[in-house]
């Protein structure tokens, strides 16, 4: 099943059951909590949705993404990435948060931040949390479905610390498409490893390539890895990791007026474009901003 955040002509927003062949959407009725569960066990039905049908038109997409849910990010989780970064496989996931406002929905533009000069791309799987974890032997049997991400990222954030900085290279506003919809596990291969074909374009190149059967850590490894520290809630999002092919090995980056194009078999093509770069004022330009090569003054 394909289910959608959608606006109405109206101005409601909820979630929504969308066909895949009309195009036309019915509201799902009751709480994300309520229904989520029921969609994840392949028991959503006409009871639980409006009678109502929306015409492909009168709506848009939004992200998909519950409010107040979270959202959880894995890095280095594809070898053949980290083998052309001359790295080699983590002992255990490297995870991070996004904040909500970092978020984008389909067809929404990305801001070039202010602070990079090597935006990149980075096509992943994201799957979609529908209940507690609780005590299942498997963790993906408490999956809503799966999404398209695009974890686009500040490559040069930490070079003037010689680390990692995560906040500057993964939380920045409005850098992280979502989307277009959910499909539910079962569209994708239900319980376990789904395996995925992935292709990002840029412009129309073909950038990335991959399968997520390639994974270090599994969908299963990775949401029990998350839920030792946090317990995971209904709609929480969880990005997997990226493979190969992102600007960081190549040396190619994004500019503003860039159209990327995240496609993932069984689930859809996610599409932003690169805005404008924010312009700070001449305030906000001043003081130590970890910025290389930009020319802000490293004292107040």
């Amino acid at each position: 099943m394909r289910i959608g955040r959608i606006e109405d002509s109206e101005g409601n927003v909820g979630w929504a059951a969308l066909n895949p062949e009309t195009g036309c959407a019915r509201w799902i009725l009751g709480a994300f909590s309520e229904w989520a569960v029921l969609a994840s066990k392949g028991k959503l039905s006409d009871k639980n949705l409006s009678a109502e049908q929306l015409q492909a038109a009168s709506f848009n997409l939004l992200a998909p993404i519950e409010p107040g849910a979270r959202i959880f990010g894995v890095g280095l989780n594809y070898l053949e990435h980290l083998k052309k970064l001359g790295s080699e496989a983590p002992p255990h996931p490297l995870s991070y948060l996004k904040p909500d406002s970092a978020m984008v929905g389909h067809r929404e533009d990305v801001l070039y931040p202010a602070v990079t000069e090597q935006l990149d791309y980075e096509i992943e799987l994201v799957a979609v949390v529908a209940r507690e974890l609780a005590n299942v032997q498997f963790p993906s049997s408490c999956l809503l479905g799966y999404t398209v991400g695009n974890d686009v990222s500040a490559r040069d954030a930490g070079q003037a610390l010689g680390r990692l900085d995560l906040f500057t290279q993964k939380a920045m506003d409005r850098t992280t498409p979502v989307g277009p919809w959910i499909e539910t596990a079962d569209g994708v291969g239900g319980i376990g490893q789904p395996e995925l074909h992935l292709r990002m374009t840029v412009n129309g190149q073909v950038r990335q390539q991959g399968n997520t059967k390639d994974m270090i850590f599994s969908v299963d490894e990775i949401l029990n890895y998350l839920d030792a520290r946090c317990v995971l809630r209904p709609g929480d999002l969880v990005f997997t990791g990226s493979t190969s092919g992102v600007g960081l090995e190549t040396g190619t980056f994004l500019k503003p007026g860039d159209l990327m194009e995240a496609r993932i078999e069984k689930i859809g093509v996610l599409s932003n474009s690169i805005a404008a770069r924010r312009q700070l004022s001449c305030y906000r330009k001043k003081g130590a901003l970890g910025v290389p090569g930009r020319g802000f003054e490293s004292k107040n």
